[in-house]
This record gives C-alpha cells, structure tokens and sequence, in this order.
C-alpha cells in the first residue's frame, strides 16, 4: 500500500512523515531527493546550470540563486520542473524496489500538481489553520510575504486537498495529538 503524504508549506508534513518513520514506516521523502539530486555532484547539477546558467556554486545547485533565477516566471519554473521531476520519479521508483511488498509513504509537497495521487492507495493531508501556517512559513530564513504569497499561488489550495483526502491530520495541535492522529490513520489501514 502506497499512502501519499502532501500538504501546503508550513503545515508540518515534514514532522507527520517523521512520525510515520517512526512507525516503521519507510518514507519517500521528495523534498530530501530533490537536495540529492541538486547537491554537491548530484546528477541535475549540469543541466540545471545549462538551463539556468550561474545557478551553481562549488558542484552543487545553489538554492537561493535559482529561486531567483525562476521566482515569479511561470515558464521558468515549468522549465525547471521538466528537469527535477523525471528525476525524482526514477528515485521513486528505486525507493519503490527497496521496499516491494511494503507499505510506504511517499512524502510529495506537490502530490495533486503533478498527478501523484493517482500514483497512490491513500491520500493523507496534513493541515492547520492559516494563521499557524503563516506564522510558521514566515519564521523561515529568508522567507517574505511576497515569496510565501507566490508558493500558495503554485499549490492547490488547503480546502481542496482536505477534500480530496482520504484522511486529514491537523498539525495545529500539540505533538502528541498529532501523533495520535497519525496513529489512528494506521490503525484506520489496519497497519
């Protein structure tokens, strides 16, 4: 069984899918594959920096710079898109081999953007309310309204993914109860 894990920015995915891990429950987690892949001799280096040249530094991508190099650029972003995603589809696909026969969590920030949900068995979201999310993505370094603003823009909003969700963890609650949350989902797959 396949249970895709997404949620907006600020939502607290990245804890949710640490507790599932600490349910011994493998984890795909995109966000880490990407940072594989664009780190130092990471093998989208080249071709980032051929489609965004002077968006790398010392062998590996440099974050800040590219956001740069594509914030606020439709084409750009799809451009980059193009590069990234295949990519960290093949990783899923080896993470998938490692743990044939497992059930797993594919952690995927953009699950409903790109077609992961269908990929998947169940649909987890992880939510709070806008004010807790605002406050969490806003205490990022080097995070602004205008860039939070611009990542909302690119995801489908938190009401649609609650809709579409087979369950909804809320993250606006104590760690405890979150994890009780996540417990109850497995309990609920009969993990």
């Amino acid at each position: 069984m396949i249970i895709g894990l997404t949620g907006s920015i600020g939502m607290g995915k990245s804890a949710v899918a640490a507790m599932f891990a600490d349910e011994a429950i493998p984890v795909f987690d995109a966000d880490a594959a990407v940072h594989r892949l664009q780190g130092v001799g990471g093998r989208l280096v080249a071709p980032i920096e051929a489609a965004f040249p002077g968006t790398t530094a010392d062998g590996a991508v440099d974050r800040a710079k590219l956001g740069a190099a594509v914030f606020g650029d439709d084409a750009a972003i799809e451009r980059l898109e193009a590069i990234v995603h295949p990519a960290v589809g093949e990783e899923r696909a080896a993470f998938l081999a490692r743990h044939a026969g497992k059930r797993v969590v594919f952690d995927v920030p953009l699950l409903f953007e790109t077609g992961g949900d269908q990929r998947v068995d169940v649909i987890v979201v992880v939510s709070a309310a806008p004010d807790v999310q605002r406050a969490r993505v806003l205490a990022r370094p080097g995070m602004t309204a205008e860039k939070f603003a611009a990542i909302l823009a690119r995801q489908t909003p938190d009401a649609e993914k609650r809709a579409r969700a087979d369950h909804v963890i809320h993250t606006d609650t104590s760690f405890d109860e979150t994890r009780a949350q996540v417990r109850a989902v497995l309990a609920s797959l009969e993990i």
